[in-house]
């Protein structure tokens, strides 16, 4: 088992730190976590170049999600620029990929999720598809709060039910930004042992969403097939925010190079 104390591999991308655990390594520092029951809630980002480019333009974002304890790299954006900074990661560690290999652990090792986020339908649907595909890992409950912004009173009764079911683990989905705001408010009063923003793989594991192949993934153009899958959701951010947040971590990739080159000219 990976040690939670063991070094992984990181790259500082836009300011933002990343980690680079393999799935494996992942899920066996949440085991770690679980296992330890120190009374400390873990935050974990999981993300790609949606939530490198919003920690870009918002300082207090990125200073939130550089305090998460993990980092992981949900596409292959921050693997390439973690290249081209000369510090490469492993490789991309996908949410529904992270929430599917936890899962299979937790049928023999007992963990218990909580679900948070997305509307009753999808957490319907998610809740059956775990009890096919994954039929002994439990599940100690599932909310899918308002579409609005909520009151602290709401958010600390949502909490206090998170925490009086004695989950191990909570998974949120309300996309980013949103689901690391929602956690780092809320961290210092949640029991759980490991909170992860996991965004659409609520969606992604109920079978709503299709999800690209593998290799289309590692090649760089999932972007381009969810585009394809939820156009009116993704075009804003893909077309817009995309082309602006490569030309910022480009410039930013030939900066850190050309300091790392004139410091080993110096030597």
């Amino acid at each position: 088992m990976t040690m939670a104390s063991e070094r992984l591999p990181e790259a500082t991308i836009l300011g933002t730190r990343v980690h680079g655990p393999t799935l494996a390594q992942t899920v066996d520092r949440f085991a770690e976590w679980i296992d330890r029951r120190d009374g400390w809630c873990r935050s974990v980002v999981v993300t790609g170049f949606h939530g490198l480019w919003v920690g870009h333009q918002d300082p207090e974002f990125r200073a939130m999600i550089n305090g998460a304890d993990l980092f992981c790299p949900d596409g292959i954006a921050p693997i390439w620029l973690s290249r081209l900074h000369g510090r490469p990661l492993p490789g991309r560690v996908p949410g529904a990929d992270i929430m599917a290999a936890f899962l299979k652990r937790a049928e023999t090792e007992g963990y218990r999720s909580y679900f948070y986020g997305d509307t009753e339908q999808t957490l319907q649907t998610l809740m059956m598809e775990i009890g096919r595909r994954f039929p002994g890992a439990p599940v100690t409950g599932a909310l899918s709060p308002a579409f609005r912004p909520l009151s602290d009173a709401e958010e600390a009764e949502h909490v206090a039910e998170i925490n009086a079911s004695g989950a191990d683990i909570l998974w949120v989905g309300l996309g980013c930004p949103k689901q690391e705001r929602w956690i780092a408010r809320n961290k210092h009063r949640l029991t759980v042992p490991v909170a992860v923003g996991v965004g659409a793989a609520f969606r992604f594991q109920a079978g709503m969403v299709r999800r690209a192949p593998g290799w289309i993934g590692d090649a760089g153009f999932e972007w381009l097939f969810r585009l394809a899958a939820e156009p009116g959701k993704l075009w804003r951010r893909d077309l817009t925010e995309g082309p602006r947040f490569v030309a910022a971590a480009l410039a930013d990739a030939w900066r850190v190079r050309s300091r790392l080159s004139r410091m080993s000219g110096r030597r």
